[in-house]
């Protein structure tokens, strides 16, 4: 990947990090103040649950004649310990019972306002106070909120502590992610735009033949011969032109359909003879021997009847291509076990090793020989990978290319035996020589 697409991918990851830590931050906050907000009203609905519960205590426990405390306890004494206080006022407005730690402290508001459950701030503290009638007198308990107040300030600060960290990782990870995700759409759009340029190149030249020609030809009268000479190559051009246009829209139409045909029972043999057959005035124009050899019994894989023969014409036009005249192309089809293997060898000069993991990429040739564009191979390799095919790219024994591909056996090879004795017939081995 160039330094501009590692740029281009590493700030998108970074703009999909940062968004992806913004709204994880957003979602934080409010989780965080929710659950601050439920702790709180936790704590406190507990506190007043207990101020109920002593209140309840202290009517049982009213004995005894007036002034003589709860219980018989004597003033001033907490019968509920702390931390909670309580204040006893008389009717007439004054009170002598209470608790010890309560006896200086004086209430901001009317003893007779305190009812439901409020909090007061009494000498810069919170405190949680609730108030009913005991007997004759009107009774006010509380207590401090300091524990409250205190479980929210741990819960804040681990808040505070863990968010930075979560918010962190969220983002490396998010980064990594983004990174990882948008690395194979950018090789895609590099590998695009490297597509367009070398089929914008490929086709400039012809058309520059073409148009030079045309130019030459109308500049002045020629004679005969030079017109038929610039002919020839319009012509050839032409062809040259058609045939990589033909090959780019196969590849269009197949990368658009790939996910939509459906794969089905197609024999390789008969794949195979059938292109043998169309090929071999190819070959005989050449002086070639072009040769088929089938072995073993079923040679049916799944694949698309199209592609599969798409795939041998390939491989055909270019064994007869870059094979010289008078050489040989043997092309076979074996089914050993689950596997079927097609191979198609030619006697020209080979493919060199350093040359044959750039083979099936497209605009890529292995030599200068030839006229082609690049995209046959390419095209052959897109229709092996469709079909679960495997390459293995070698020498044939005469010194050429060697191109075998083996796919998984469609059909087992009892079912295939089965298939022969139930007809009578056994699968001949065939050869042909053209």
């Amino acid at each position: 990947m160039s330094i501009e697409a590692a740029d281009l991918v590493g700030g998108g990851a970074r703009r999909v990090a940062l968004a992806t830590a913004g709204i994880v931050a957003a979602v934080y906050l409010v989780i965080a103040v929710a659950v601050l907000t439920i702790v709180s009203h936790s704590l406190t609905a507990g506190i007043d649950d207990n101020l109920a519960q002593s209140l309840k205590v202290m009517q049982a426990n009213r004995s005894g004649p007036p002034g003589s405390g709860f219980g018989g306890r004597p003033p001033g004494e907490a019968p509920f310990g702390a931390p909670v206080l309580w204040w006893a006022y008389h009717p007439d407005g004054n009170y002598d019972n209470s608790s010890t730690d309560a006896q200086n402290i004086k209430l901001p508001v009317s003893y007779s306002s305190i009812s439901d459950p409020q909090t007061l701030t009494v000498s810069g503290a919170d405190l949680r106070v609730r108030g009913g009638r005991v007997g004759d007198d009107w009774v006010v308990v509380g207590q401090s909120l300091a524990s409250v107040d205190q479980a929210r300030s741990t819960l804040l600060f681990a808040e505070v502590l863990v968010g930075p960290f979560l918010l962190a990782v969220v983002f490396l990870g998010a980064l990594a992610i983004g990174r990882r995700v948008a690395a194979p759409v950018e090789r895609a759009r590099q590998r695009q735009m490297a597509f367009t340029a070398n089929a914008s190149h490929e086709l400039r030249t012809p058309l520059a033949v073409i148009q030079a020609q045309a130019a030459l030809a109308l500049a002045q009268p020629r004679a005969t011969a030079w017109y038929q000479r610039a002919f020839q190559r319009v012509d050839e051009e032409s062809r040259r032109m058609r045939g990589m246009v033909e090959d780019l829209l196969w590849l269009a139409r197949f990368d658009a359909t790939r996910g939509e045909r459906k794969a089905e029972p197609v024999d390789v043999g008969v794949i195979a003879q059938q292109a043998t057959d169309r090929f071999g005035a190819v070959a005989e124009a050449r002086q070639q021997r072009l040769s088929l050899r089938l072995e073993g019994a079923s040679q049916v894989i799944a694949a698309t009847p199209e592609w599969l023969d798409h795939l041998l014409g390939v491989l055909l036009d270019n064994a007869c291509k870059y094979t010289p005249d008078g050489g040989a192309v043997d092309v076979r089809v074996a089914a050993d076990g689950n596997r079927v293997t097609l191979t198609v060898e030619d006697s020209g000069n080979g493919i060199p090793p350093e040359a044959r993991s750039r083979i099936f990429d497209r605009f890529q040739r292995a030599t200068d020989q030839g006229a082609g564009a690049g995209l046959g191979l390419a095209i052959a390799d897109a229709v092996v990978r469709a079909t679960s095919g495997r390459w293995d790219v070698g020498s044939s024994p005469a010194g050429g290319a060697s191109l075998a591909i083996t796919w998984p056996r469609l059909l087992a090879p009892a079912a295939a035996q089965a298939g022969v004795a139930e007809s009578g017939a056994s699968m001949p081995q065939l050869e042909s020589g053209r």
